[in-house]
């Protein structure tokens, strides 16, 4: 009767763990809408300092897979002639390691990808205006306080290095 019990037991806990755990699922149709602020920077044209504003937006294409569109903004200095500005608009895509990694949270999306962006910049009258093509990267996560609220952070290459904000999933 005591090895009945115990293997009732057994059976139960591995039953409960089993269905205890469960992860965000990104496939085609899910959406995710990112906004922030950014700050720190690459070299001369975007290190110089100010804080970033930025979007990004990503929509699932395959499983784990999403593909989107990010966009910034920086402009620090004085008003008259030393001011510097720049604005950064590209595509990207990412993969999701949620199931790779076999994470137990519904909450939390870890994710990393790479784009293809436009990058200019202007300062004063010394550089009227500079830009060019760049392939940034980008690492991040999110973490959601509801189940389409919550929150992310960024690390990359481009614009800013460090972007944080609030992240949308629809």
């Amino acid at each position: 009767m005591k090895k009945f019990f115990a293997s009732l037991v057994v059976a139960s806990l591995l039953m409960t763990c089993t269905q205890a755990f469960a992860q965000m699922s990104i496939d085609k149709g899910t959406k995710f809408l990112n906004a922030g602020v950014g700050v720190g920077g690459y070299g001369y044209y975007t290190g110089g300092g100010g804080v970033a504003l930025t979007a990004a937006f990503d929509a699932g294409v395959a499983p784990n897979i999403t593909v989107g569109g990010v966009a910034g903004y920086r402009s620090y200095g004085s008003v008259s002639t030393y001011n510097y500005r720049s604005f950064d608009i590209g595509a990207r895509g990412s993969y999701h390691f949620n199931e790779l990694l076999k994470l137990t949270s519904d909450k939390v999306d870890l994710y990393a990808g790479v784009g293809i962006s436009y990058f200019s910049f202007s300062y004063g009258g010394y550089l009227d205006n500079y830009g060019t093509v760049y392939v940034p990267i980008h690492l991040g996560a999110r973490y959601l306080f509801s189940d389409n609220i919550g929150g992310f952070a960024e690390l990359g290459s481009s614009l800013a290095t460090l972007k944080v904000g609030v992240t949308f999933k629809f």
